[in-house]
């Protein structure tokens, strides 16, 4: 079982302006989300286009700074300790960019969403892999080039690939060399934003199961993004789910994906075609309709009421808090149960 936390976040928020910087209006990206992820564990954050996951993950590896909160890796704040990065925690926010170490820069690592886009087409496959290598004076010579048909090698890629450049690939092979190049920096956390996404349905169980082979050869802790749910129950031990940069509902895969209690997963659930004839035949669960509101313009009370059938005057009045459940979940609903079956 995962143990202590290796990577904490605590009331991140990001704050974006559209419009122009004079008169432009603001939204919350992220709004009060708090997460934390152990060694060998995979925490999947789930949500439709436009509710902040790629926001969250970009803040993780530091490619995005928050405007409030604190992201700690094994238990200290992933900054720098200049005099920038105290002031900023002192003010709530954790300092990012240069201010964080190459240490910690090294130990969390990103794959991202789109292969094709991803890995530079001018460089070869070798060059691509042995990035962080170079960035960070792991090798050189030809420790370097061992050390990338290594990587290679772990990701079900040959040595004989090292010479090619990108355009000569599968999207799942992109992938896989996008993967071991993240490797290359020998992280203990990988960020994965939707990495299957762009994949062919027999692709994506490949990479699926390539990185849960990964997690446990190298006991990586993994933030897995996705709006897929049965990827989602094939990676994970934790679900988060996320509606207009808040979080609605997490708890252990069970709790959130087989027993949902906010409106908002039970909906995400009732999409999924089910293939257990047991459940196929059961009565549908909740479905809703229409489009989540403007983030400029968000409605008052709950974000979620003005698409719930099951909204109530208190919905539309009152931001719902994160309520723990006596199970190992929690949610964001006025009208959930907060006991476990």
């Amino acid at each position: 079982m995962p143990g202590d936390p290796i990577l904490v976040a605590e009331s991140l928020e990001k704050v974006f302006r559209v419009g122009g910087a004079l008169f432009g209006r603001r939204f919350n990206a992220v709004s009060d989300v708090s997460l934390a992820v152990a060694p060998g564990e995979t925490l999947s954050i789930v949500g439709e286009s436009g509710s902040g996951k790629t926001t969250l993950a970009r803040m993780l590896v530091g490619l995005d700074r928050p405007d409030a909160g604190i992201i700690r890796f094994h238990g200290r704040p992933s900054a720098g300790k200049s005099d920038e990065s105290n002031k900023s925690e002192k003010n709530g926010a954790t300092a990012f960019g240069h201010t964080r170490s190459r240490t910690q820069r090294r130990a969390i690592q990103m794959v991202f969403q789109d292969p094709y886009a991803s890995l530079n087409p001018r460089r070869t496959i070798l060059d691509i892999v042995a990035e962080p290598l170079d960035v960070h004076g792991l090798a050189r010579g030809l420790a370097r080039r061992q050390r990338v048909e290594e990587l290679l090698g772990l990701v079900g890629l040959g040595a004989a690939v090292t010479g090619r450049f990108p355009h000569e690939f599968s999207g799942g092979q992109r992938q896989r060399i996008g993967i071991a190049r993240a490797l290359a920096a020998e992280p203990s956390v990988l960020v994965c934003d939707e990495p299957v996404s762009a994949l062919d349905m027999s692709v994506q169980a490949q990479v699926v199961n390539l990185l849960i082979d990964l997690q446990r050869k190298l006991g990586l802790a993994i933030v897995f993004i996705a709006h897929d749910l049965a990827v989602v129950r094939a990676m994970s031990h934790r679900v988060m789910v996320m509606y207009m940069g808040k979080v609605v509902e997490t708890g252990t895969v069970a709790e959130v994906l087989d027993r949902p209690r906010h409106p908002y997963t039970q909906a995400l659930r009732a999409s999924v075609l089910d293939l257990d004839p047991e459940i196929a035949r059961a009565p549908r669960r909740l479905v809703v309709s229409g489009e989540p509101p403007n983030p400029v313009d968000p409605p008052a009370g709950c974000s979620f009421h003005p698409r719930c059938p099951m909204a109530t005057d208190i919905c539309r009045q009152a931001v719902p808090a994160l309520r723990e459940g006596t199970g190992d979940f929690a949610v964001a609903c006025v009208n959930a149960s907060l006991k476990s079956d």
